[in-house]
């Protein structure tokens, strides 16, 4: 019987919720139901090593390398239509800028960059008809245009609430695709406001974890010893607008400044907003109180010894790094971003508290002195799978259509 063959494309396997996810999902796969070709575009980031050995790892194509990489090094591989593209891109976003202000996150040159550059690539494994073609990230063209396939599936890891986007220029794209994966109903939700005739073809597919692989990376080393306060509270994630670290020195100082003057707040991360986050850290008072970890390449061993985990972000998709601390049987707190109920049952597998500063810091020490809720929540978590392994029978079944 022939065996179905798939195809997944991915930007690069740094630490990131998109990337720890394909993870997930490559793990759930089973070798004996399908084989996998996996086309990173850059060969870069430390998750490339825990791909699983079954999966075909297509070599790296030197003009898919560069489309994130600095300009000046693209020119230098020798890349100018790569180049050429990203220049047209920008010039067109901003036009439509121009008469089209943003009103969230600016996440429209995305989908320029997929219109203006993926011309000038090559085709990917051109003598090869795929079975299943996964796109994992936006924007999406390069798995409509350069993969020959009997299906197609785009994904899909934003709030669209949040984000502003020329939808006029995304919807084709989109379109071109069988079925589009959703990762809650709040993000299908979001998505079918900004693009309401792709309802049909959407199919709701929650992030897989390998709780196997989260579980083992937490035991690696022991970091107590780097650590001190108590209460212990972390967050991961990328120091950008949607992460809201920039809030975290305010809500400490209202922490603080309360019951909980040994508190520490560690961060890690990299990104972006660093030199505003340390600003406001300085400017709070609060270099003993928040502390940025930086980058870190194994972040378990911090969840595992935390005391509890804080999502204090102003939106998500779904936020697999709360999926990873409830593994990890990590009492949780997020705030009441949009989709925050898609991914906290408030008082049983974790808590929900209020955006803004004074509600979260309220919220934070309310959660922090209820010592029982805490162990329950704990509880709680034991009994349970965060896994979601089973949401791979969703690809099995669109194989068979």
């Amino acid at each position: 019987m022939h065996k179905p063959r798939i195809i997944i494309l991915m930007h690069y396997l740094e630490l990131g919720g998109a990337e720890m996810s394909l993870i997930g999902l490559l793990s759930a796969l089973d070798p004996a139901k399908v084989d996998v070709d996996l086309f990173i575009y850059s060969h870069q980031g430390p998750l490339m090593d825990y791909v699983p050995k079954w999966v075909n790892l297509l070599p790296e194509v030197s003009a898919y390398s560069v489309i994130e990489r600095p300009m000046t090094e693209a020119l230098r591989k020798g890349h100018i239509g790569v180049v050429a593209g990203r220049l047209l891109a920008k010039l067109k976003c901003q036009s439509y800028r121009r008469k089209h202000p943003a009103t969230g996150d600016d996440g429209a040159i995305m989908q320029y960059i997929g219109d203006c550059v993926t011309p000038v690539l090559p085709k990917i494994n051109p003598d090869t008809k795929y079975d299943l073609c996964i796109s994992y990230l936006t924007p999406h063209n390069i798995g409509c245009d350069k993969v020959r396939a009997r299906k197609r599936l785009a994904w899909i890891h934003t709030d669209y609430s949040t984000v502003s986007v020329n939808a006029e220029r995304e919807l084709p794209v989109w379109g071109a695709y069988d079925y589009i994966s959703s990762i809650s109903p709040e993000v299908t939700k979001s998505f079918l406001k900004t693009f309401p005739s792709l309802a049909p073809k959407i199919v709701e597919i929650e992030n897989i974890l390998s709780a196997d692989y989260v579980r083992s990376r937490a035991l690696e080393t022991d970091v107590k010893n780097e650590l001190n306060g108590h209460p212990y509270l972390l967050s991961i994630g990328r120091f950008c607008t949607a992460k809201n670290y920039d809030n975290v020195p305010d809500i400490v100082s209202r922490l603080v400044k309360s019951d909980f003057s040994d508190l520490k707040w560690y961060i890690i991360g990299f990104g972006g907003d660093e030199e505003l986050i340390k600003s406001n850290i300085k400017k709070a008072g609060m270099e003993e109180h928040v502390i940025l970890l930086g980058k870190k390449d194994n972040p378990y061993p911090y969840i595992k010894a935390c005391d509890i985990y804080v999502q204090p972000s102003r939106y998500e998709g779904k936020s697999v790094t709360v999926r990873e601390a409830q593994i990890l049987c990590k009492p949780v707190v997020v705030t009441a971003y949009p989709t925050a109920s898609s991914q906290i049952n408030d008082g049983v597998d974790g808590v929900i508290v209020p955006l803004d500063n004074e509600g979260c810091a309220k919220g934070l020490a309310d959660f922090i002195k209820n010592k029982s809720l805490r162990a329950q929540i704990c509880d709680y978590l034991k009994e349970h799978d965060y896994a979601n392994t089973a949401e791979v029978n969703k690809i099995y079944e669109i194989l068979k259509k």
